[in-house]
Formats: structure tokens, sequence, C-alpha cells
């Protein structure tokens, strides 16, 4: 089992170690983010006067598609336990001057921050909810006729339990082996099918910070059903309930709105599709549009959401584009003025693309080799092949769109498309890829200019 990571002990360098087991290179933007969240770590532990004051650096990244940049955010805040979301600038500019809310992205990640500490609260708890749901299926199996009875116990008639209470145990040993998970019984749980009200309040008018069930709460009470089901059935159905009513909700939506406030992280992709500045008519109108509904947010502002007031003041920002077209000089200078941490993304160089495929915890060669082992098949790349691919991928980026790391993964499928689709049919379950298989499978698509454009 792997140590846990204790957040407060990690110093700038230990954050970029821990970031280089998922992503290679582009040390960096590593060093920019593993300062940003040591800040972050710093200002909790300052005076509550001189804390508010402090705000974060927020971070621009600017790059290419396919280099890492997405990845470094997203592990930074795994690292962190932060609530994240990913969201790309130009869905604001799809319908022309309609785009979408700005505010949605606040309410989104609040919306995540709070399932994040539903499950941390669950878990908790988990202990109790198994044990009040094996009592509540054996009351059903078996109806306590002694009203002093409890789970163990022995009563004045001597040290051996009454019948009722040994057929009771005899069944607890059988639910908890699960020899009786196919036995039909009638439970009483929560309706959950009255998903109407919550589609309406949880979509269009959540964009205006309403919603209906707040609002009509009283009109629409939980409402319980019978239903009958298997017992295994009916331990995920009893377990949801417990599990909600031994939390308590409201304590869960302060500390979600309080983590969202102070260790939110915001990935703001494709920043400059919506860089421009106003020439009175066409996109560029709508661009800076855009950039300015986007700037009290990144500034700090209040944002209603269905859980109460976000104050958006101490969330950490990262824009990241390629900037091929547009350049940050063309943002509106307000917003370059948020973005005070400027890190260029380098491009792939063969070496990283090797290292790419192999190095990272979750490389690509250990995913096709974790998912072809659940059907008892041994897959190896020799150094070769992996030469091979990664040469490869840089040629193809060199004379098409050049989409980074992506490109393996199209590789990689074709290469691999054979051996997956027979799967556990293959006689030979040792199975190695070396340079001449990558060659005989991948040359004529790589050399054929034209058919390439298509398939890879």
């Amino acid at each position: 089992m792997a140590p846990t990571i204790v957040l407060d002990e990690l110093t700038p360098r230990q954050i970029v170690d821990e970031l280089d087991k998922y992503v290679i290179g582009q040390h960096q933007a590593k060093r920019a983010v593993a300062v940003a969240l040591r800040n972050r770590i710093r200002r909790q532990k300052l005076p509550p006067e001189i804390a508010q004051d402090v705000l974060p650096k927020n971070i621009l990244m600017i790059g290419s598609t396919g280099v890492g940049k997405t990845e470094i955010a997203r592990r930074l805040a795994r690292m962190s336990s932060s609530p994240f979301i990913k969201i790309e600038a130009s869905k604001f500019t799809e319908v022309g001057y309609v785009g979408r809310d700005v505010e949605s992205m606040i309410r989104e990640l609040t919306e995540i921050a709070v399932d994040m500490s539903r499950q941390t609260a669950f878990e908790e708890v988990k202990e109790r909810a198994e044990k009040n749901v094996e009592e509540k299926i054996l009351d059903i199996l078996l109806p306590a006729t002694n009203s002093f009875y409890y789970a163990g116990s022995t009563d004045s008639f001597g040290s051996e339990p009454p019948p009722t209470n040994r057929t009771r145990e005899k069944l607890r040993e059988q639910l908890n082996r699960g020899e009786i998970d196919d036995r039909i019984i009638e439970i009483e749980t929560q309706d959950r099918s009255n998903t109407m009200i919550d589609f309406v309040g949880g979509q269009g008018m959540e964009e205006m910070g309403v919603n209906l069930r707040d609002m009509f709460g009283n009109l629409f009470p939980n409402k319980t059903v019978k239903r009958r089901i298997k017992v295994s059935q009916a331990k995920t159905f009893l377990m949801r309930d417990e599990l909600e009513n031994l939390v308590d909700m409201e304590q869960i939506t302060r500390n979600a709105v309080e983590k969202t406030q102070s260790s939110g992280i915001i990935f703001l992709d494709e920043i400059d599709k919506v860089a421009g500045r106003e020439s009175g008519m066409g996109p560029d109108v709508s661009r800076e549009g855009v950039q300015r509904d986007l700037l009290p947010i990144i500034e700090g502002t209040t944002v209603n959401t269905r859980y109460g007031m976000v104050n958006t003041e101490h969330i950490l920002f990262i824009a990241a584009g390629a900037f091929h077209v547009s350049k940050p000089s063309d943002l509106i200078p307000e917003l370059q003025g948020r973005f005070p941490i400027r890190v260029e993304l380098e491009s792939l160089s063969l070496d990283d693309f090797k290292q790419i495929l192999i190095q990272p915890k979750n490389s690509l060669i250990k995913q096709y080799q974790a998912l072809l082992s659940t059907e008892g098949i041994r897959l190896e790349f020799s150094e070769e092949a992996i030469t091979a691919l990664a040469e490869m991928a840089v040629s193809i980026n060199r004379t098409t769109e050049d989409i980074g790391a992506r490109r393996l993964h199209t590789l990689l499928e074709k290469l691999l498309e054979e051996i997956s689709f027979i799967g556990g049919e293959l006689l030979e379950k040792n199975q190695t890829i070396d340079e001449k298989y990558v060659k005989e499978k991948l040359d004529c698509l790589a050399n054929d200019e034209d058919l390439r454009q298509y398939i890879l």
C-alpha cells in the first residue's frame, strides 16, 4: 500500500517529485504550480486578518495541446484533495453573443466539493451504517418476538440464548457469507423516482442561482415506497438510506462551501480562443465580452449557488492555451494582470515520448498490459518497439497537426487492435511487441500522407 501523502509536510520540491510520477518534463510549469500550492498551505497558517489579503497567484500556461497542461493541474488537485473542474473558455462563446453563464463554473465546482465532502462523511459512518443495514434485514427475515432481545444477548432462561436468538444468529452468518443474497424480501425505502423537479431545478434555473427543490421542498416531501427485491439489492438501497440518515447534510454543505472558497482549483482551458480586443463588430466583441464576464470571477466576487453564497477570491485559476494565432497580450489588460505567473510548456522531444510510454504510473503501455492481463494475456514491449512508436509520433506530429502525447493513444490503439479484438481467444498468451511488429502494423499508415490524415 502506497504511503499516505501529508499535504502540510510537502515542500515544493516534493510536490514536483510527486508530479514527476505522472507527467514527463515541463519542470518550469511544475515548479510554478508547486509554489502556488505551497503558498496556499502557508496562507492557512497565517492570522485571519493577514490571510484574507493573501490572494492566490493565478497561472497562465502557454503550450500546444498534448504537452501536459491539463494533467499537471488535475494531478495537483488530486494530490491536495481540492475541488477541481476543467472548463473550456470557448464554451462561453459557442452561440455568438449568447454564451454559457460564466458563474456556472463556480456552481459546478461547489457541486463537486459537496460530493467530496459527502463521500468523506459517508466513509466515517460506513461501519455504523453497515451494522444498521444488517439488523434491518435480519428484522425483515426474522421479526423479533422478544422485546428484550438484542444481538448476542442472553436472558434469565440461562446461559443459552432462546431459539429465536439462535435462528437470528444463524441468519446473520448466512447473510455475511452471501448465502441468502438471492432471497426475495420486502423493504421500505425512500422514493427517488421524482426526478422532474431535480431536472428542472438543477439545469436552467440553476444557471440563475435558483433551485426549485429548495423553493418548493415542502410541497414535494420525501416519500417512502415498498419494494420486493433480492437481499443483495436491498443492501444497496438500505445502505444509501442509512448513510444519508447518519450524516449532517447542513454540516457537509458548510464544509463544502468553505473547501470551495479556500482550496478550489479551476482549470480554464482554451483561454486563447477568447483572446481579442473590441473592434466594434464581429466575433471580437463577443470574445472581449467573455473576458469581461470572467474578470470579476477571477478578481473575486460572490456567486449564488444552491448551497449558499460562494466567494471566489481564494480560488486558484489555472488558464491554458496554445496561443498559436493570438498571444497573451491580446487579452484585455485587466485579465492579463490577474495571471501574474506565466509558464511556457515545451514541445515534446523523442526522449519525452519514449518516457511517456513507459515511465508514469499510469503510462499507456501499463494500461494496455493491465487491460489484457484480465484475459490472461501477458503483453511485453521491446525497447526497439518503444523507440519506433516514439519516432512515428514525432514524425506524424511534425508533418500533420501537432497534438502532442495524444498521438500515442491513436498509434497504440491501431497497433494493438488485433490483439485486443481476439483477446482471450489467443492461443499464445505471451505476446511480445517488437520493432518488426510495429512496422508491419503502422508503417503503411505512417508513410501514406493522405491516409494518416484520416486514421492517425
